[in-house]
């Protein structure tokens, strides 16, 4: 028998997160940084799960360099404005704080040593598709969600050190893994703190029948299908015996 749980069951909440896209070749860095600012077109890089931070093996470092440069000009090159114009990507962010912080936290990061490779400025409402390089670990874009069109880009030794990077964090929302490999992209996968990864895709991608949810500082309890039913039931064990029960004494 199924009766409703009280509104007090066992609550779930996701305190947002900072996630993270890992590509495990230098090569794909181009591939990962256009899943990621393609995103930026719906939500401004307003939404909990979209990418903060970009980090990539280094296997060959011109390969590295040469796809962090295309990356860059293919942020320079996005249209920020009025979201009514077809070729809008960037748009306007929610509030006038909302683009205070933002705006605070790239000066608080190059303040810092942070190098803007792309964008850093806001227009209004509108602040610019935003690529970071060299951000430090005390800035509080690498430490706080910022929700806004803003990625920092790593180049860093092998995947393993990747996940290590991934992994030094308060959050644990979402990440994603691009490689050529979906073998190895699993076994990184597993290693990731974080209530979600997604091998060759990027952090934001849900389907309502999946567990959503995160770890660590990301909140507690997952919504979407099944899951979300279990979180909102206490289970009850009640037995009954037919007979007497033997005791020893």
């Amino acid at each position: 028998m199924f009766e409703p749980a009280p509104r007090s069951a066992s609550p779930i909440a996701r305190f947002g997160g900072q996630p993270i896209a890992i590509a495990a070749a230098a090569l794909v860095i181009v591939v990962l940084g256009v899943s990621t600012i393609t995103l930026w077109r719906s939500y401004s890089g307003s939404a909990a799960p979209e990418t903060d931070r970009v980090v990539a093996s280094r296997q060959l470092q011109t390969r590295a360099a040469q796809a962090s440069e295309q990356l860059v000009e293919k942020t320079k090159g996005l249209k920020a404005g009025d979201p009514k114009e077809q070729d809008t990507i960037i748009g306007p962010l929610i509030t006038d704080d909302a683009v205070g912080t933002v705006k605070g936290r790239v000066d608080d990061a190059v303040a810092k040593g942070a190098r803007v490779l792309a964008g850093g400025e806001a227009d209004g409402a509108v602040y610019q598709a935003t690529l970071l390089a060299d951000v430090p670990a005390d800035s509080d874009f690498a430490r706080i969600e910022t929700f806004g069109p803003v990625v920092a880009v790593e180049v860093v030794g092998s995947a393993d050190e990747a996940v290590r990077r991934a992994n030094d964090t308060t959050y644990g929302l979402a990440a994603g893994i691009i490689t050529s490999d979906p073998d190895r992209g699993l076994a990184l996968a597993q290693q990731i703190e974080s209530g979600i990864v997604h091998v060759n895709d990027q952090p934001i991608a849900d389907e309502p029948q999946m567990p959503f949810g995160g770890v660590k500082g990301s909140g507690f309890g997952r919504f979407g299908g099944t899951a979300a039913i279990n979180e909102f039931t206490d289970l009850h064990w009640v037995t009954v015996r037919s007979g007497t029960h033997p005791f020893p004494f």
